[in-house]
């Protein structure tokens, strides 16, 4: 990058110029964001302690928090002590690795949450294959795909990156570095960058869209023959699942799914789905998941009646 960039450090405009609205976004986004690494770090300690909670679903839902928690941080914690700060600078070698490890993890928790739907179809349309379908070796196998798929997608993102030249200007509108802010940085044209980002970004996350629609489409259809109660157990799962899908992608898809361009609201949508929806998904699953509760209270010490849901 040195060969080809006069520019070395970026200034980071923010979320908002208000100093006073600044500092109110700080107080409440810190313990935004501590919720999120506490919330998610006992989903993960709690899949690991309890006993109870060996299913793949619950192995598949510690690594997800895993990712939650990683992939908060690779943007969050820099966000919030820039709310304190006049100037917000960021390195160019700095930017692109933020770039690198926000996409790394933005679609390991894609295929992640893929994965957990071909595990829910599996659970409820052949119950008395699934421990032999999705077996422990099985379940180690997709989540390296998973992460796999992320360093590869992210990949691409860095090289393509790493071709442009950074002459000036040096202010990245936004709050965070992300492929479309950078480049409009660049000094050249970018709208073939921009194709390739958009069919790499968008692409996977509609297709892995499409597959987790296809995947409760098959679970509904295989839940006419159940019992009433196994229904409700299963859209019980199921619900929670769907409402962490509808919260990621989302603004994902709309964000990614469309030439690069300027709207007002990305910064909104982003501070969405970088903030509040890592802290929303420990609270959806351990509200609706009646064994993750007991589970959590065992861990904590307390008495659970066996009649407690």
């Amino acid at each position: 990058m040195a060969r080809t960039n006069n520019v070395t450090e970026l200034i980071i405009a923010g979320l908002f110029q208000d100093p006073e609205v600044q500092r109110a976004c700080f107080v409440v986004f810190l313990p935004v964001y501590l919720a999120t690494v506490v919330g998610n770090g006992l989903i993960v300690l709690t899949v690991r302690v309890s006993k109870s909670l060996r299913a793949p679903m619950y192995f598949f839902l510690s690594h997800l928090s895993l990712v939650e928690i990683s992939y908060s941080s690779t943007v969050v914690p820099k966000f919030i002590t820039d709310l304190l700060s006049e100037i917000k600078t960021i390195s160019l070698e700095g930017c692109v690795a933020q770039i690198f490890f926000f996409h790394l993890f933005g679609v390991a928790e894609i295929f992640l949450l893929t994965v957990m739907a071909y595990d829910r179809c599996v659970a409820i349309c052949k119950p008395l294959h699934y421990t032999t379908v999705v077996s422990r070796p099985v379940c180690h196998r997709l989540l390296a795909a998973s992460w796999l798929g992320g360093f590869l997608h992210s990949m691409v993102q860095i090289i393509i990156t790493l071709q442009l030249p950074f002459c000036g200007p040096n202010v990245i509108d936004h709050y965070f570095c992300d492929l479309h802010p950078l480049f409009k940085l660049a000094c050249t044209d970018t709208s073939v960058e921009g194709v390739v980002v958009l069919a790499n970004s968008g692409l996977i996350s509609v297709f892995s869209f499409l597959l987790l629609v296809s995947s409760y489409i098959v679970i509904l259809l295989s839940l006419r023959n159940h019992s009433a109660e196994g229904r409700r157990k299963a859209l019980s799962t199921c619900a929670s699942h769907l409402t962490v899908v509808t919260l990621f992608f989302g603004p994902a898809i709309f964000l990614y799914m469309r030439p690069t361009s300027t709207f007002t609201e990305d910064k909104l949508v982003a501070v969405f789905y970088t903030v509040v929806t890592p802290m929303l998904n420990p609270i959806i699953y351990t509200l609706r998941n009646a064994e993750m509760k007991i589970a959590l209270k065992r861990l904590w010490g307390k008495k659970v009646n066996s009649g407690v849901e």
